[in-house]
């Protein structure tokens, strides 16, 4: 620019607005008393372009809203700060990043084999599903039906007008449009025709790990997308109790998934008829309770009788030759337990995750010796190599952050946003004297030296004592959450402010209850408050005998569980 006879003073404010540009997108790499003087000499953009610069700026920092000034902004701020996922260029879909990816393969690799224990074999059935599928199922078509995205045209063409660019080529639409799957029993059960003969050929089942996509007009990330992954069984029986003990065994597995995996206790129970999935005779749910006092309904297994066998005609030959309907059921989890996990154990530093799901368990970060301290240097990572061998060998995920371009307090900062277990740090004093310092992320508050020829026993023992004190605490906020005995008065009070920011917030409640669509119906317009389930452990001690509806007042049917939910 020299060259070209380009001044300092010409040049300086494209300077000034070059660094400007840097310190928003990047804060960090800007050095203060140079960002300062760089807006000085830029003066003239100051005033106009600050209101647009600060947008992104804010929208972009690392600031965690804290649980009790807005718990719904708290769950977003975990979800970006914490390189979860972030929001796409398609209305109501997420890109799902690294980080929070890992999470689900640690829970689809778990489930997988809950699956395959179950008897299920791994399938694939196609995205796109024949309307004419989903009219067979009366039920099921209302279900969906304002959920669907169709597919009318299998080609694009040029606008001739030149105004609108690409358009659908009106001489491509389909004769019979084609539904982006929501949920494949339509497409599961017309193949089920094909493979099914003889009662020699049940029980079938099959899994199948996939996208589904429900047009959603109100999006949460990970809660409610449009597009989301899922796993969803479908299973075919030659008897009303085989598919009856399947789909309750399912949710078993669920349950148990929830709890020794996640570290998340559910309550097990039944729909109420107006929440029963659309075409299924009984859905049975696991609920968790989240910080915040609302649930999350975070897997459901449904028990379809024989509408979906009568509806595509799949029929099976019994052992004295008579021609029977098929029995079935459905059942699934989705992303949503990555949700159901940030707002079980996360608190305003940040994600906290149980071992067991972590991805990294341990994240090991070495402290360097100086410069010239070559011996020191060998002396390091002779220990590390050791230690992250014993590490491995003990059976955990373990991570070495030896980026030389980043302060050890950004690393420590860093992995205890992401929810990182245990750190272990390694430095020249720590390798001569023999020993490491461990830090938890939650649950204790210092850290602690560890001789390093035990660090492998002290870490697996750690990290057991870690699921096991978070696995407790939440257990003590479920017992915590529900109330009981309360009049509908009182519940209706007590949710009147209870919105999704509150926290925490009033809870669930366990209440007698006559089943009644209307007055459920009722309640909801009045509270906004659902039946998240009839829990089975009360209902099968026959808590609600002898006891009157609390709305009603009539004899009680159930006990039932009321709250608000995501």
């Amino acid at each position: 620019m020299k060259d070209n006879g380009i001044s300092k003073e010409d040049l300086a404010p494209h300077v000034a607005e070059l660094l400007e540009l840097k310190a928003q997108l990047d804060p960090s790499s800007v050095d203060p008393q140079k960002n300062e003087i760089s807006k000085k000499g830029n003066n003239r953009n100051n005033h106009q372009s600050s209101k647009k610069n600060n947008e992104p700026a804010e929208a972009e920092s690392d600031f965690i809203t804290p649980r009790s000034e807005n718990y719904s902004k708290w769950y977003n701020d975990i979800i970006r700060v914490c390189d979860l996922a972030e929001v796409s260029p398609v209305r109501g879909c997420m890109v799902i990043k690294p980080w929070g990816m890992s999470i689900w393969d640690q829970i689809r690799n778990d489930l997988d084999a809950r699956i395959k224990d179950h008897g299920a074999d791994n399938a694939y059935f196609p995205l796109l599903i024949p309307k004419s599928f989903l009219s067979k199922e009366a039920e099921h078509v209302d279900g969906f039906a304002k959920e669907c995205a169709v597919v009318t045209h299998h080609r694009l063409t040029a606008d001739p007008s030149g105004e609108k660019g690409l358009i659908a080529d009106p001489e491509a639409e389909l004769e019979d449009p084609l539904i982006i799957r929501p949920t494949s029993e339509t497409m599961i059960w017309n193949m089920f025709k094909k493979w099914i003969v003889s009662h020699r050929d049940l029980p079938l089942k099959v899994n199948q790990w996939a996208n589904v996509m429900r047009w959603e007009m109100r999006t949460r990330p990970f809660l409610r997308t449009s597009e989301f992954l899922w796993q969803e069984g479908h299973t075919a029986h030659a008897t009303a109790e085989g598919a009856l003990d399947d789909s309750k065994a399912m949710l078993d597995q669920y349950a148990e998934l929830c709890e020794h995996l996640l570290a998340m206790p559910v309550v097990k129970g039944a729909k109420s008829p107006s929440e029963r999935f659309a075409g299924a005779e009984e859905t049975f749910t696991i609920e968790a309770l989240m910080q915040n006092g609302w649930a999350l309904q975070s897997g459901t297994s449904h028990f379809l009788g024989q509408s979906f066998g009568k509806a595509f005609d799949v029929t099976f030959q019994d052992a004295k030759g008579k021609q029977q309907d098929v029995w079935g059921t459905s059942w699934g989890v989705s992303t949503r337990l990555i949700g159901a996990l940030i707002m079980t154990h996360s608190d305003d530093a940040g994600l906290v995750l149980p071992p067991r799901v972590a991805p990294v368990q341990v994240v090991v970060v070495p402290i360097p010796p100086k410069k010239n301290d070559e011996e020191g240097k060998v002396a390091l990572n002779d220990a590390l190599d050791k230690l992250v061998v014993d590490l491995k060998g003990a059976g955990l995920r373990v991570k070495v952050d030896d980026r030389d371009f980043v302060r050890n307090g950004a690393k420590y900062f860093e992995w205890e946003r992401k929810g990182v277990p245990l750190r272990i740090e390694l430095g020249p004093r720590d390798v001569k004297g023999g020993f490491c310092v461990f830090k938890y992320r939650a649950g204790s508050e210092g850290k602690e030296t560890v001789n390093l020829g035990e660090a492998a026993d002290a870490a697996t023992k750690g990290l057991n004592d870690f699921q096991k004190y978070l696995l407790d605490a939440a257990k003590e906020r479920l017992a915590a959450g529900v109330n009981i005995n309360t009049t509908y008065e009182e519940m209706k009070k007590a949710l009147e402010s209870d919105e999704a920011s509150m926290y925490p917030g009033a809870g669930l409640f366990l209440v007698p209850w006559k089943c009644d669509a209307t007055n459920e119906e009722k309640i909801k317009e009045e509270c906004k408050a659902t039946i998240r389930c009839y829990p089975t452990d009360v209902n099968e001690m026959g808590m609600a005998e002898g006891k009157k509806c609390f709305y009603s007042g009539e004899d009680a049917t159930h006990m039932a569980l009321f709250g608000r939910a995501f």
